[in-house]
C-alpha cells in the first residue's frame, strides 16, 4: 500500500509538471503563419498593382505563382500544428486513462483501510494498543506507529482529493486542445479553397498569355537582343578595366625598379632589393584597397540588400514562359513600380553609366565583383562616382507591358554570377 501510494505521488508530480510546460514551437507556428499572411497580403497588393495594366503579364504570373508558394507554406504549417495537436490530445488521453486508474485504486485502498478500522475499533482501540506493550520503549514506538498510520491515511485522502483536481483539469485541457484542433482543422479547410482559387487565377493568366503567344515571343527576341548588347557593353567595360588595371601595374613596377637601381650597396651582406610579393589573384585587385573592399563584398554573400524593392519576374538562369517559350536570364528581373528607387547594393566605384535605348545603364565595381543595373528610367550617378551600400543610383524604368522592372546583373570579372544566391532571403 505504501509503495503505491509513493509510486502514485511521483506519477502526479510528474503529469503537475508536464501541464504546466507548454508546446515549445506553438508560439513559432504561430509567428511563422502570421508572417506568411503577411507576406500573402503584401503579394496581393503586388498583384493588384499588375491588374491595373490593360493586358495580363509575365509579372503576374510571377506573382500568384509566389502566392500560392506562400499559401502552400501556410498549410504545410497548419498540417504541423495539427501533428503537434494530435500528439497532445494522444498523450493526454493516457494520462487521464492513467489518473483515472491511481484514481480508481486509491479510493479502493483507503476504503479498505477505512473497513479494517472499523472493524478493529473495539478490540484495537487507542489506549489498549499502547498499554498492551511489553516496554516503555515498545509503548514509544507503537505511538509513533499510530501516528505514521494516520498520517498515511490523511495522505491518502490528500492524494485522492488532489488526483480527482488535476484529472479535473486535464480532462478540461483535453477538452480545450479538441477544440483547438477543431480550429485548425476549419483554417486549413479554408487555406485549401484559397490556394484552389489561387490555382483557377493561374490557370486563367497562363490561358491569357498563351493568347498572347506571338507577343510574348517577340517581347522576349526584343529582351534577348538587349540582353546581347548589355553582355557587349559589360565585356567591353570590364576589359577596359582589367587593362587600366595592368597599366597601372606595370607603371608601379617601373617606378619600384627605377627606385631600386638609384640604391647604393653599402654592405655586402645588405640585399638591394626585396623579395618579390605574391602575385595578386586578380589584376583587378592589385590594390590593397581593393583587396579589402573585394573580401568585404565576398563575405556578404547571402546578405547583400535587393537593389529595388520588389517581387522576381525572371529568374537568373533558364526561364520556361507560357506556350513553350524559354528564356535565359543573365541576371535577376524584378518587378517594381515605374520610377521606384533603385540603389546600390555594395560600396564600390561607378565604372560606366551609358544609354542602351531609351534607358539608362549603371556599372559599379566592387573589387573583381561589378553589379549591373540596367532598364533605369532616369540614373543620380555618375562615372568615376564612390558609392556606398543602399544609396540611391537611380529610379525604375518601365518594360513593354508598361510595368516598372529593374534587370540586376553580378559579374565575376568576366563570368555570369547567380545575383539571388548573393541578395539577402
Amino acid at each position: 500500500m505504501q509503495k503505491l501510494l509513493v509510486t502514485a505521488t511521483l506519477f502526479l508530480s510528474f503529469i503537475f509538471n508536464a501541464m504546466a510546460q507548454q508546446p515549445e514551437d506553438k508560439n513559432a507556428l504561430q509567428q511563422q503563419r502570421e508572417q506568411l499572411k503577411k507576406e500573402i497580403d503584401e503579394t496581393e497588393k503586388a498583384l493588384n498593382e499588375t491588374r491595373k495594366t490593360a493586358k495580363v503579364n509575365i509579372g503576374q504570373l510571377s506573382l500568384i505563382n509566389r502566392k500560392m508558394d506562400l499559401q502552400g507554406n501556410v498549410i504545410d504549417n497548419i498540417n504541423h500544428e495539427i501533428r503537434n495537436l494530435n500528439d497532445n490530445i494522444y498523450l493526454a488521453q493516457k494520462e487521464v486513462n492513467k489518473m483515472s486508474r491511481i484514481l480508481d485504486t486509491l479510493k479502493q485502498e483507503y476504503a479498505n483501510s477505512m473497513v479494517y478500522a472499523y472493524k478493529s475499533r473495539s478490540n484495537y482501540n487507542f489506549l489498549n494498543f499502547i498499554f498492551s506493550a511489553s516496554s516503555f520503549n515498545d509503548a514509544i514506538k507503537r505511538i509513533a506507529y499510530l501516528k505514521s498510520y494516520r498520517s498515511y491515511r490523511e495522505m491518502q485522502a490528500e492524494n485522492i482529493l488532489k488526483t480527482q483536481d488535476m484529472l479535473s483539469d486535464r480532462i478540461k485541457i483535453l477538452s480545450g486542445t479538441k477544440i483547438k484542433k477543431n480550429q485548425a482543422l476549419q483554417e486549413q479547410d479554408k487555406a485549401m479553397e484559397q490556394l484552389q482559387k489561387q490555382q483557377e487565377e493561374k490557370k486563367l493568366i497562363v490561358n491569357k498569355l498563351k493568347g498572347r503567344q506571338k507577343e510574348l515571343t517577340a517581347q522576349v527576341n526584343a529582351k534577348r537582343k538587349q540582353d546581347a548588347k548589355l553582355k557587349n557593353m559589360i565585356t567591353a567595360m570590364i576589359r577596359r578595366e582589367i587593362e587600366a588595371a595592368k597599366r597601372e601595374k606595370a607603371r608601379l613596377a617601373e617606378l619600384n625598379k627605377n627606385n631600386s637601381n638609384t640604391k647604393t650597396t653599402t654592405n655586402n651582406n645588405t640585399r638591394a632589393t626585396k623579395p618579390a610579393s605574391k602575385s595578386a589573384e586578380s589584376v583587378l585587385v592589385s590594390s590593397e584597397a581593393d583587396k579589402e573592399l573585394n573580401a568585404s563584398f565576398e563575405t556578404n554573400r547571402g546578405s547583400l540588400p535587393w537593389p529595388a524593392s520588389g517581387f522576381i519576374i525572371a529568374h537568373f538562369g533558364a526561364n520556361k514562359l507560357p506556350g513553350g517559350i524559354d528564356y535565359d536570364n543573365p541576371g535577376v528581373s524584378i518587378g517594381v513600380k515605374v520610377g521606384e528607387p533603385v540603389k546600390a547594393v555594395f560600396n564600390g566605384e561607378v565604372t560606366l553609366v551609358s544609354y542602351m535605348e531609351d534607358k539608362q545603364v549603371v556599372f559599379i565595381k566592387h573589387g573583381k565583383y561589378f553589379t549591373v543595373y540596367s532598364n533605369l528610367a532616369s540614373a543620380n550617378v555618375q562615372k568615376g562616382d564612390n558609392v556606398k551600400t543602399g544609396q540611391l543610383i537611380g529610379r525604375a524604368g518601365a518594360n513593354d507591358d508598361g510595368q516598372g522592372q529593374v534587370d540586376f546583373i553580378l559579374m565575376k570579372e568576366n563570368n555570369n554570377v547567380n545575383p539571388e544566391q548573393w541578395l539577402r532571403h
